[in-house]
């Protein structure tokens, strides 16, 4: 992971010398983001996460609804798990009788796989194989559906705001036109002309576009033909302020830019949680932000990559798309949302050791050895393994970090919380499908490994069936734990997706015995 590095540091050494007026910066919008592409929340589970974000200080939510919008216009975009329009208009107006403005995102460059997968869309792609992204030289096709999509949220959210997206791009030039367009007038200018389109047809609509900063830094010669309402997004997870493009360009534009660290993103999923990544995030890059002048702060939350994985029906036809890198539920990340929203409240970064002493003894009743106990269980050897290999800045085996993650999970069992216990449960949860993932990882390892054979399979296999036994306990206090808040549909997606690699290698290698 790249690290905050000495160009960060610099800024930060400049900015925390400045007068006192810039050092009580704060925010006007306090935000959180919702990412529904997938774990669509329940209505009632939604607007009680809404009402808990206000009493911590939340003044803003952006909505990701994806799918879950109910378009009119455009009856193929919205899902099953789609909300009607009255529940839509129910809860924006909760959120405004709890003081929380409801910005609606709607993806409309690249991320709009669940739009472009419609045949009826076809002629808007940047490629017929990947559903990623529009072409931005389809101006009439474009300018037609989003104009669609922006008139039907305008009409719901009284924000005065609409965020249009516009990040990772990853297929600008791609297609032959736009390839000789690239060659012709540059590559910013594919983005800025598609880009500039929307925020007109937003602005028309009487509102101020929003957009993710990733893509302007890297083609800093086309900000100043963006309308200047425009208010950029600065979307750092721990790396260096440098990472999309020269920064100083983006602080020198004028335009107002808000600043966005994350509790839920790459690398995590299922099988890991990086606790600690996460607080470096927040305690880092909030008071550059506030030092910077930001005038707003949006926590991302993602739940996935936001890559699909394409199952074809011929070579031109899909049958679905399925969702990559899921995160474990937004239920488990409490702890995380409230060092966030404890930032927001003082001048000073975040101290992370006094956060986690203060916040386990008040939620869980720990003493001080206890919570260093706590934060040690939950961000021991917090690393991938990919291919086999545990990708650690040093040697450390598959068997070795099995290992050490055992001791997290009987330090997290002999911890007993006086208090907001369910809350608990969801660190032990996370630990043990972790500690699940690992074990089955072993044996992966082991039937890879070019002195397995035959007769081995029937040790293996035993070893599976255990771990389908326990990925079984495992499926079920999942569902406990997240009914109130996930669709039963979703749980049994999310429960089988989670144990589909022990399930299959079982299948393989049991198949002469079955």
């Amino acid at each position: 992971m790249k690290r905050f590095t000495g160009v960060l540091f610099a800024i930060a050494l400049f900015l925390f010398s400045q007068s006192a007026t810039a050092q009580e910066q704060d925010f006007a919008v306090k935000g959180f983001h919702l990412d529904l592409r997938i774990q669509v929340m329940k209505m009632d589970a939604l607007k009680a996460f809404a009402k808990k974000l206000s009493e911590q200080g939340i003044n803003t939510l952006v909505m990701e609804w994806e799918g879950t919008y109910p378009f009119e216009s455009q009856p193929l975009i919205p899902n099953k798990y789609a909300y009607t329009k009255e529940e839509i208009k129910s809860f924006i107006n909760y959120c405004s009788s709890i003081g929380i403005d409801v910005i609606p995102l709607q993806q409309s460059f690249g991320h709009v796989e669940y739009i472009l997968r419609n045949d009826q869309y076809k002629d808007l792609r940047e490629d017929q194989k990947d559903y990623s992204q529009v072409c931005p030289l389809q101006v009439e096709g474009n300018k037609k559906l989003f104009t669609a999509l922006f008139t039907e949220l305008a009409a719901t959210h009284p924000s005065k705001y609409i965020h249009i997206g516009g990040d990772e791009t990853y297929l600008l030039g791609h297609c032959d036109k736009c390839k000789a367009m690239a060659a012709k007038e540059g590559t910013s200018k594919l983005y800025i002309d598609h880009i500039k389109m929307l925020c007109d047809i937003v602005i028309s609509l009487g509102k101020i576009p929003v957009m993710w900063a990733d893509i302007a830094l890297k083609h800093p010669e086309a900000l100043q033909l963006l309308p200047k309402q425009t208010i950029l997004v600065d979307w750092n997870y721990g790396w260096d302020m440098n990472n999309f493009g020269d920064h100083q360009k983006l602080i020198d534009a004028g335009f107002e830019v808000w600043g966005a660290p994350a509790i839920r993103s790459h690398p995590d999923n299922y099988f890991l949680t990086q606790w600690e990544k996460h607080f470096k995030n927040i305690s880092d890059f909030i008071p550059v932000c506030r030092q910077l002048g930001y005038k707003g702060i949006i926590m991302t939350s993602w739940s996935t990559s936001g890559q699909y994985s394409t199952v074809w029906e011929s070579s031109d036809d899909i049958t679905d798309l399925y969702a990559i890198r899921h995160v474990y539920p937004i239920t488990g990340f409490n702890m995380l949302l409230h060092a966030y929203t404890k930032s927001l409240q003082t001048q000073k970064a975040l101290d992370i050791p006094e956060f986690i002493k203060t916040y386990s003894k008040e939620q869980y009743g720990f003493n001080d050895q206890q919570s260093l106990s706590f934060w040690k269980a939950i961000t021991t050897c917090p690393y991938e393994v990919s291919q086999g290999e545990v990708m650690a800045p040093q040697d450390i085996t598959v068997s070795q970090l099995a290992d050490s993650q055992a001791l997290a999970v009987k330090t997290l069992y002999a911890l007993q919380p006086q208090k907001n216990k369910e809350e608990f449960e969801h660190y032990r949860l996370m630990a043990d499908i972790r500690m699940l993932y690992l074990s089955y990882q072993k044996i992966e390892a082991e039937v890879n490994d070019s002195t397995f054979s035959n007769s081995k399979i029937p040790t293996v296999l035993v070893q599976l069936k255990k771990l389908l036994s326990d990925a079984k306990l495992i499926d079920q206090r999942f569902i406990n734990l997240n009914k109130n808040t996930l669709y039963a549909d979703e749980l049994k997606e999310e429960n089988d997706l989670r144990d589909s690699k022990i399930n299959l290698l079982y299948q393989r290698l049991a198949k002469e015995r079955m």
